[in-house]
């Protein structure tokens, strides 16, 4: 190998996130991190508890002390470092239904506290899109709401919160995924509006999250015809580089969202999505949610090292990239002095500031039977995570009785369920129901006979109240929950 080829492979090498198996780093990890590999993701799959996950950081820092460590945190529904329990915090939907900027800057500290505690140094958070299409089914509750300004003022908030604790925020998913149907995961995902519509709604969340300092943005793999009618944002010149460089003025890291993902692998390959990725602007590449070994990263750095030999990614702008990658680590050295004291009661104070009740009949006269309808997440929710309001109830009131009802359920559950609620309050609790239509037919048959059932929305509310009395969450993490059980019991 040439010096050349040496020199590129170390640029390369320097702006790769890779993810891998395992509570321990494994001996690939360490020898690459030696080698001068730039940064890791970390998934829940690499979490047992906190201080399993400081001894993994440690771990990475001594083989390399500048590398950066991120994850994937944003504390509500989709949590990594809380997977196993559920999060102790709301998520984004529940700070903008409560609307005090100040709280919200309190819970992203917190976080940021807690991940600065166990060495987690970039934190891909927060989510700033304005959730304008409630039929989306990748946003939702990860948004602060469909108003661009509420959505701008405490994107604003997060990402002070956050960095004050010496962690860097990512705001994503550039130029906003909230417009959109479609899940990136598996195919681009379409943004149809125009650029003034963009500069109305989607926009104005990231540009206050730059006037706030982020430290990092996330590409989204979105087809945004308004400025590129063929290349999603992750690998468009006139997104990345045009519009959020010259336009919005950013000059921190670009950190692409899973370059593994479907809505750009498929028709460009890992590698090859991996090189129009860094030539279009970006300057870091994530990847292994499900691609997770050496072999992918190796793939990804000789595609760099080859795209550059052969002209197709400038060695400049490799060079450029690998300098913002080593900036946010300096950042980093700086920011980790900050001693920020976790407040973990901050979390449950705001999940019961955001909980809605329409009707009367609450607190319950008696324990309930519980119905949860056990309807699917969106894919960046980790499927293990527990979820529900039958545990927090049961903790309060021994007698609660639940079930768990599936799409697939045999149609004599509706019998079974009303013959377990007779003479008792019937609680019925479900996760974006609207959006899924076995799951809006089994809590009509259950109002049906059952009217003064109360009905938990632990998800997207809908524009109307459902049933005489509707109790909305605006998220299902397990602070959400046990904030809903204490207005059912009348217990805190």
């Amino acid at each position: 190998m040439t010096q050349l080829d040496t020199d590129l492979a170390l640029l390369a090498d320097t702006v790769l996130q890779p993810g891998f198996v395992g509570t321990a780093a494994p001996d690939w990890v360490r020898r690459r991190l030696g080698r001068g590999l730039g940064g890791v993701a970390l998934y829940s799959r690499n979490i047992a508890d906190r201080a399993q996950v400081a001894a993994l950081t440690t771990q990475l820092r001594a083989e390399n002390p500048d590398v950066v460590i991120a994850v994937d945190e944003e504390a509500g529904d989709v949590t990594r470092l809380d997977a196993g329990a559920g999060s102790d915090r709301p998520g984004n939907l529940a700070l903008g239904a409560v609307d005090d900027a100040a709280l919200t800057e309190a819970v992203a500290r917190d976080i940021g506290a807690d991940l600065a505690a166990v060495g987690v140094t970039l934190n891909y958070a927060p989510t700033v899109d304005v959730n304008s299409r409630p039929e989306n089914v990748v946003i939702g509750v990860r948004s602060f709401g469909a108003d661009p300004a509420l959505v701008a003022r405490h994107s604003a908030a997060w990402v002070r919160g956050l960095q004050s604790a010496g962690v860097a925020a990512c705001a994503k998913h550039f130029p906003g995924h909230g417009d959109t149907v479609e899940d990136s995961h598996y195919d681009a995902a379409r943004v149809h509006s125009s650029r003034a519509e963009l500069a109305a709604v989607a926009l104005p969340p990231f540009a206050a999250a730059i006037r706030a300092g982020v430290r990092a943005v996330m590409t989204g793999h979105l087809l945004v015809s308004a400025y590129d009618a063929e290349l999603p944002a992750t690998l468009s010149p006139a997104l990345l580089t045009g519009l959020l460089r010259e336009e919005l003025g950013f000059d921190g890291l670009i950190v692409t969202d899973g370059i593994e993902m479907a809505a750009v692998a498929k028709q460009w390959g890992v590698g090859g999505a991996a090189v129009r990725a860094l030539a279009a602007g970006a300057d870091a590449i994530c990847v292994g949610g499900e691609y997770k070994n050496e072999g992918i990263v190796g793939l990804l750095r000789n595609s760099i090292v080859t795209a550059v030999r052969e002209g197709a990614l400038a060695e400049q702008r490799l060079a450029d990239a690998a300098a913002r990658v080593r900036e946010l680590a300096a950042w980093q050295r700086v920011a980790s002095a900050a001693t920020v004291p976790r407040t973990p009661e901050v979390g449950l104070r705001a999940a019961r500031r955001a909980v809605r009740v329409i009707g009367p009949g609450l607190p319950l006269a008696a324990p309930p039977h519980v119905v949860e309808l056990d309807t699917p997440t969106g894919i960046a929710v980790d499927q293990a995570m527990p979820w529900g309001v039958a545990a927090p109830l049961g903790a309060r009131w021994a007698a609660t009785t639940a079930e768990r009802v599936t799409a697939d359920a045999a149609p004599s559950w509706l019998d079974a369920a009303l013959a377990a609620a007779t003479g008792r309050p019937l609680v019925v609790v479900g996760r974006d129901v609207r959006q899924h239509p076995w799951a809006v037919s089994a809590r009509t048959a259950l109002l049906a006979a059952r009217p003064d059932a109360v009905i938990v929305e632990l998800g997207m509310p809908e524009p109307a109240p459902v049933g005489a009395t509707y109790l909305v969450t605006h998220g299902g993490t397990r602070a959400c929950a046990v904030a809903a059980a204490e207005i059912l019991t009348g217990q805190s």
